[in-house]
C-alpha cells in the first residue's frame, strides 16, 4: 500500500511538532552525531502509516534502510521499520512518525479483527473518523481488510429520517425520484425496526441500513424480503463490533457496516533510537 499522505501534509505534521527546531537535541550538541533509530510492534498488530512514518523520517532528513507495508501482520516484538542518520535528524520525525503508525495501526488492527470475525461477509467502515484525518483513516481501514461505507455526502444516496421528516409524499415516489436523478446510484434507507425495514423495501431501497438493530431483526427482514425481486442487501450499521459480527453474518447479512474501528486504543510501538 503505497502512500497516500502527500508532502506537504506530512511537512504541516513536522512544523506543527518542531515549528523552531529541537531544543534539546540541538542544546545538547548531539544533532550531528550519527545513529540508528528502530521502530517494533510491543504487541500484535496491523500496520498502518508504516510508508508515512518513512517518508517523515526522509523528510526530517534521515534515510530509511527498511520499511514493512500497511497490512502486514507484525507479531509482538517484530522490527518494522529502520533507518539511519544524524540524531537531529531522527528525533526530529521520532514521535511524529511514532505517533501517526500507533493511531493508524489501532485503526486497521480492529478492522481485521471484525474482518476475520466474519469471513464471509464485506466490513464497510462509516465517515466517523476523526475530524481531519480521513486520509490516514481510510487507508487504515483499507490495511484492515475492510472498505469504506461512505467518503462524504457527495458520492452516495443514503436516506436517514431527519431526511424523511421533511418528505411529505409516500417513499415509493421519492424513491422512484432519486433513482431519475441519479440511475448508476445505488439507495440506501436507514431504518429502525424491522417493520420500517420491509416497507421502504417492498417501496424499491436498493440497501435497508438496520440502525443498531441486533442479529434476529436482521434475520427478520431478511426472510421478510426474501420474495423482492431483487432483494434489498440488509446491512446493520451502529454497534457491529467484532463480538457481534459472526452472529451478523450467521443471520444472512453480506455486509456490515461499523464505526468501531476509529475508537479505541492507538496501538503500542517502541522506539529505539541509539548512536553508531
Amino acid at each position: 500500500m503505497t502512500t497516500i499522505l502527500p508532502d506537504a501534509a506530512l511537512d504541516a505534521l513536522l512544523a506543527q511538532d518542531v515549528p523552531y527546531g529541537d531544543l534539546t537535541t540541538d542544546a545538547l550538541g548531539i544533532a550531528a552525531r550519527p545513529a540508528r533509530m528502530s521502530f517494533a510492534a510491543r504487541g500484535a498488530m496491523v500496520l498502518a502509516g508504516t510508508e508515512e512514518a518513512a517518508r517523515l523520517v526522509e523528510k526530517a532528513g534521515g534515510h530509511v534502510l527498511r520499511v514493512e507495508p500497511s497490512g502486514t501482520a507484525a507479531e509482538a516484538g517484530a522490527v518494522f521499520l529502520e533507518a539511519d542518520g544524524p540524531a537531529g535528524s531522527l528525533h526530529r520525525a521520532w514521535k511524529v512518525a511514532q505517533t501517526l503508525v500507533e493511531y493508524a495501526s489501532g485503526i486497521a488492527t480492529r478492522a481485521r479483527r471484525i474482518v476475520e470475525a466474519a469471513p464471509a461477509v464485506t466490513v464497510a467502515c462509516t465517515r466517523k473518523n476523526f475530524p481531519g484525518a480521513k486520509d490516514l483513516s481510510v487507508k487504515a481501514v483499507q490495511a484492515g481488510g475492510a472498505v469504506m461505507h461512505r467518503l462524504g455526502l457527495s458520492e452516495t444516496f443514503l436516506v436517514f429520517p431527519e431526511h424523511r421528516t421533511f418528505l411529505t409524499e409516500p417513499p415509493e415516489t421519492w424513491i422512484a425520484a432519486l433513482r431519475r436523478k441519479a440511475p448508476e446510484k445505488k439507495i440506501v434507507v436507514e431504518v429502525g425496526s424491522v417493520e420500517q425495514a420491509v416497507a421502504f423495501a417492498t417501496a424499491g431501497a436498493d440497501v435497508i441500513q438496520l440502525e443498531k438493530l441486533p442479529p434476529e431483526a436482521a434475520r427478520a427482514v431478511i426472510g421478510a424480503t426474501r420474495h423482492l425481486t431483487p432483494p434489498p442487501l440488509v446491512a446493520p450499521a451502529g454497534g457491529v463490533t467484532e463480538a457481534n459480527a459472526a452472529a451478523y453474518a450467521a443471520a444472512g447479512c453480506r455486509l456490515l457496516i461499523t464505526s468501531a474501528p476509529f475508537f479505541g486504543q492507538p496501538a503500542d510501538v517502541k522506539v529505539r533510537l541509539v548512536p553508531l
